[in-house]
């Protein structure tokens, strides 16, 4: 029976195949309509201390999320005390606030099923926060505890010590640690940008530290906030009030950071010399910062060079056409404040590591001495411009990326415009501004795994200086 049912099923496409087959159209032979986005709505609002005030509503679930920025951050660590704000963060979280003890408040938390964490970066301290809609009032007021009145509990911050501590003394241990914080290192040297904490800078860090760091940065009028969920604007403005009004606005701190060291004007190879299969390579020199006209024409020129995964020349030369390596890719950090740098990284076996670093530099050089061509050009911009949508993808992270661009003086019309500058960038800025900011012969190369598996002596195969590092934890 199958047998027949087979036999006749057959027959039938076959008698209409003809039908089907002029019906099919190739994918690239398909049209679709132009795609419409619109650039989602904030409402923006103002308490009369300063606090600057963010929300988009979405009142398909009750929930809310809350995402608070206050300037400060590592980059006005002092000297001698490198790390401060990162056992800020980590004892604003965990030492307690307002009338809780930190166990009362992780018990409270843990009550209301709310999520809280609170981080450092360069320029600025973040607080996250989600909870239930119904938890607004409670949520709220303690918020309002943990950025006016932290506890800062001594046995806490000797925990969060202790944890940081034992991330310097395990730091060795990922080859990528080593690479980072040596190229950030050989190009920034004593700068905030280039140093590292250690043992004795966090030991030497006193709970009035952290007080004193609280009275500085934290002040209304260098705090926003940015709320998503299932809540409105008079119901926050109103919760905001009711905690954070009568917080009296005070001077503005010094958000001006340290300028940058002059730019080494030579090329070097630093080599750590690691028991590992294989090699990690970093490769960095300067980059820019979001005020650079440029920036828009080189992150095309990066996601031909390396940032566009397998559509790009470094992934394509040395993963798909010799196999020496997994990944290996670039990317600008674009600065906020400051210019940060181009990267390059990439892991292959010992005994091909000067062969990879080779390629490299040479697709790095390719790209400022010949145009690319007009379909890597397509390629790369309509891949730029088609993820540009993948940074709406949910109602907390639309909200947030205006308060960052915001936070960092970006121009108001970033986001609208961001699609059109991308279009614009023909193959000409391309090599433009491939040669002006990629220079292969001015690297810092680092390089970490067995040394004495290299294909050859690293100076005379690169043809540039290189010196060892110590793996020291101080």
């Amino acid at each position: 029976m199958r047998a027949i049912l087979l036999t006749v099923f057959i027959l039938g496409v076959t008698a209409c195949s003809p039908q089907i087959f002029s019906q099919v159209v190739r994918p690239d032979q398909l049209n679709f309509p132009e795609l419409q986005f619109e650039f989602p709505q904030i409402k923006r609002a103002a308490l009369n201390n300063g606090i600057e005030i963010y929300l988009k509503e979405d009142h398909d679930i009750p929930l809310v999320e809350v995402t608070i920025m206050i300037g400060g951050g590592s980059i006005f660590d002092p000297v001698g005390k490198t790390g401060l704000s990162s056992l800020f963060a980590a004892s604003l979280q965990s030492g307690g606030a307002g009338e809780r003890s930190p166990q009362q408040l992780e018990e409270t938390l843990d009550n209301m099923a709310a999520k809280l964490s609170v981080s450092s970066s360069s320029y600025a301290y973040s607080i996250e926060m989600s909870m239930r809609r119904q938890d607004l009032i409670q949520g709220f007021n303690i918020l309002a505890d943990i950025v006016r009145r932290p506890r800062f509990d001594q046995q806490r911050l000797e925990i969060s010590r202790q944890g940081l501590i034992e991330g310097v003394r395990r730091r060795n241990d990922d080859p990528r640690s080593i690479a980072g914080r040596t190229l950030a290192q050989s190009i920034y040297r004593n700068h905030p940008f280039g140093r590292t904490p250690g043992s004795a800078t966090l030991a030497s860090i006193e709970r009035s530290d952290l007080i004193s760091q609280h009275q500085i940065y934290f002040q209304p009028n260098n705090l926003s906030l940015a709320v998503s969920g299932d809540v409105d604007l008079d119901e926050l403005k109103t919760l905001l009030t009711q905690t954070l009004g009568d917080w009296q606005a005070s001077e503005l701190p010094d958000l001006e950071p340290p300028a940058l060291p002059e730019q080494p004007e030579n090329g070097k190879v630093s080599i750590a010399d690691k028991d590992i299969p294989q090699t990690t390579i970093m490769i960095g020199q300067p980059g820019i910062d979001k005020n650079n006209p440029d920036m828009m024409a080189l992150k095309v020129a990066n996601y031909i060079l390396g940032g566009g995964g397998f559509n790009s020349r470094m992934m394509r030369e040395i993963r798909s056409n010799r196999g020496l390596a997994y990944s290996v890719y670039s990317y600008f950090q674009i600065g906020r404040k400051l210019p940060e740098l181009f990267i390059a990284k990439c892991e292959t076996k010992c005994d091909s590591t000067l062969e990879v670093v080779s390629l490299m530099r040479a697709q790095m050089l390719e790209l400022t001495e010949k145009p690319v061509s007009k379909d890597e050009l397509r390629v790369a911009k309509e891949s730029l411009i088609n993820s540009f949508v993948f940074a709406f993808n949910n109602s907390h992270s639309i909200v947030t990326r205006q308060l960052r661009l915001d936070f960092y003086d970006y121009p108001p019309d970033y986001m609208q415009t961001y699609r059109q500058k991308i279009a614009a960038v023909t193959v000409a800025d391309v090599q433009r501004v491939s040669k002006k900011y990629l220079h292969p012969d001015k690297l810092q190369i680092v390089l970490v795994g067995r040394r004495n598996e290299f294909e050859q002596d690293p100076a005379a195969a690169l043809d540039m200086q290189v010196e060892n590092v110590d793996l020291g934890l101080e």
